[in-house]
């Protein structure tokens, strides 16, 4: 059993540089040269505002902040300017603008209204959703979208239809291979496995029940690590080569809380489908119950004995099958041809005075990995954007990228807080053309882009996310991910 719980976010926090939100500022009021100052420079720099992609009149820049109080103002074409429309004081400066940044950011989803898709963290309103941004005589102005809600409930209903309608068989390879594991396997011979495999989850067996009774991912991976560079801790290296699969998994349960009356653990339900499922089933149950995989497995007694695994099924698969289904039929679907940033999709960069968003969590290469895994396991995410003085994209660190350290047994000389996330990086980059190549890591979209581009994009093999990125400068401007797409689609 494990003695304590894993570190929190707020651990991240204590560690100065590490947390940063990135607030995007907006200027809409145009001019020939707009700079952004404030307190969080010092008052000393003018960071430099771009036009929007389409908007000429629209300045913007994106700068991360950290938590707490703020003041900034506009330079525009060599004048101090406020924004009378955001909230503002007086002050030394003349009058500013101000923003409060919670001092312990919550990484829950915010809770969904009636008129959002279940899961989005974007609090965009039933207008908004169907309007774009255009300009007329120079002057920004906003403008219907030709989709009606009729449309947006047809194009649901129809993809909904199709999932409802075709199986988890149609998912199946002509040929491949899936990986299984043995509950009673040392967890370090399973990473080893797991990193020379390539793959970042395997079904679980249990040889004297006969049958499959869970999955081993990634995320486990994170949580033993953590477990070793925590000081007394009950998990040593040594332990580590003996201590099985089975053993982290009830030690794990123990540290989760579920146990019976007893102080007996409780198993979690084993999650999987049969081949002959329908797809939106499958869809929901990956949705419902945060996994990224869902085993597919068949048996052809009815007691349910001598079950074979045949293949783990993801989003990725489903998205690949409406894609192909509509391909030559997309007027069928008309919310496809939505620009992505005029639906709710995603995780945004939120704008000033858009507290109701959930920030977006980003790390510079020299944060330390351990901050790095603290928010990946925290913020329910699959992957951080590693961005540059400028937020500019620079690489993706994911879940996934932590059974590296099974290589040369590098987990048992590393330290989590001194190790920094490029060194990381560095030490894995070998591993990353076996399950999601590096230039599949850093998929980059812009916030134009149309679902149906996107969609294409998510569905190809490897690909599980997309940053979105300002054009030219590769500012992060969001991310969006399979899951994401399928809470709006699923509605």
């Amino acid at each position: 059993m494990f003695a304590s719980s894993m570190d929190t976010v707020r651990d991240t926090a204590r560690n100065a540089g590490t947390l940063l939100i990135p607030m995007r500022f907006v200027w809409p009021y145009g001019g020939r040269s707009v700079f952004l100052s404030g307190s969080f420079t010092r008052w000393s720099e003018l960071l430099p505002m771009t036009p929007m992609e389409g908007c000429p009149t629209v300045f913007q820049a994106i700068y991360s902040l950290t938590p707490g109080y703020h003041q900034y103002k506009f330079f525009v074409d060599g004048e101090w300017r406020h924004d009378e429309q955001q909230t503002c004081i007086s002050g030394e400066y003349g009058v500013v603008n101000t923003v409060l940044l919670a001092t312990e950011p919550s990484y829950a989803a915010p809770l969904a209204n009636p008129e959002m898709a279940p899961g989005s963290s974007m609090d965009v309103d039933n207008d908004a959703f169907r309007r774009l941004v255009r300009i007329n005589d120079g002057r920004l102005s906003e403008a219907v979208h030709s989709i009606s809600e009729a449309d947006l409930q047809c194009s649901r209903h129809r993809i909904s239809a199709f999932l409802s309608t075709h199986t988890v068989y149609e998912l199946l390879p002509e040929s491949g291979k899936v990986v299984a594991l043995d509950i009673d396997l040392p967890v370090k011979q399973a990473f080893h496995i797991l990193h020379e495999q390539g793959i970042p989850t395997a079904p679980l067996w249990d040889f004297s029940k006969g049958q499959f009774v869970g999955v081993l991912s990634a995320s486990d991976f994170i949580l033993i690590l953590k477990e070793l560079g925590k000081r007394g801790s009950n998990l040593t290296e040594e332990e580590l080569e003996t201590h099985t699969i089975s053993a982290w998994k009830e030690g794990k349960a123990y540290l989760n809380g579920r146990v019976d009356g007893q102080g007996r653990f409780l198993s979690r339900q084993f999650i999987h489908a049969e081949p002959f499922d329908n797809l939106k089933d499958v869809a929901l149950k990956i949705l419902q119950n945060q996994v990224a995989t869902v085993p597919i497995i068949h048996s052809s007694a009815e007691d349910g004995s001598f079950p074979q695994l045949l293949h783990l099924s993801s989003l990725s698969g489903i998205l690949k099958c409406i894609c192909r289904y509509f391909r030559h039929c997309s007027s069928l679907l008309p919310v496809l041809q939505l620009p992505i940033f005029a639906i709710p999709v995603g995780t945004w960069v939120p704008k000033i005075g858009e507290s109701n968003r959930r920030p977006l969590a980003m790390l510079r290469p020299s944060a330390s990995l351990s901050s790095a895994l603290n928010l990946l396991i925290q913020a329910q995410v699959s992957s951080i954007p590693i961005v540059d003085d400028n937020d500019s994209l620079l690489d993706v660190y994911c879940r996934s990228d932590i059974t590296a350290l099974a290589k040369d047994r590098a987990y048992t000389h590393i330290n989590l807080d001194e190790m920094t996330i490029h060194q990381a990086l560095q030490l894995g980059q070998d591993s990353f053309s076996l399950y999601e190549p590096r230039s599949q890591r850093c998929q980059m979209c812009l916030r134009s882009d149309s679902l149906h581009k996107v969609m294409d994009r998510l569905a190809n093999p490897g690909v599980r996310r997309l940053v979105i990125v300002e054009a030219g400068s590769k500012r992060v401007e969001g991310i969006i991910s399979l899951s994401d797409v399928f809470k709006f689609l699923l509605g």
